[in-house]
């Protein structure tokens, strides 16, 4: 995979996400195999009967969310078929013939982009306008945004 292709359409870059770096769910399966080990379970259903315990109520909520989190895995990046099968950015940049949002004019106000808002900020927006300046490669010496809070409105 070459340093372009860790650009994703939407200018957010692969070896930022937890999913591809791996790091997450590699600890949240340690975790669980653990958890398992030291039989966890029976330690969280007998002290959570007690009131200073009581979060140990949802311990099996707890582990289903770490297996979650160990099911988060991309190894291809976005470029690659990693991600969602189902991204709308993806999909206009291919139908557009854009090699990324930087390439169309109206990115700045693309409700399209609006969906990584929860979890980016801004960031992807930021490296979009970078990218825009700069061209991929010159982008990729520099900094890099996973999250840029929103500015105020």
């Amino acid at each position: 995979m070459s340093n372009d292709d860790l650009i994703a359409y939407c200018g957010l870059v692969c070896t930022d996400c937890h999913g591809f770096s791996q790091k997450i769910p590699d600890l949240a399966r340690d975790l669980r195999k653990e958890l398992r080990e030291s039989k966890y379970d029976r330690f969280a259903s007998f002290i959570s009967t007690h009131s200073f315990g009581k979060d140990f109520a949802e311990y099996e909520a707890c582990y289903k969310v770490l297996g979650a989190m160990v099911r988060f895995r991309c190894h291809k990046g976005c470029r690659g078929g990693g991600g969602s099968p189902f991204c709308n950015i993806r999909k206009c940049c291919q139908k557009n013939g854009f090699i990324g949002c930087w390439e169309c004019t109206d990115f700045e106000d693309c409700k399209k982009l609006d969906f990584l808002r929860p979890v980016h900020g801004e960031g992807h927006l930021k490296n979009l306008r970078s990218i825009k300046k700069k061209g991929t490669s010159e982008f990729l010496k520099g900094l890099t945004y996973w999250y840029v809070p929103e500015k105020k409105k």
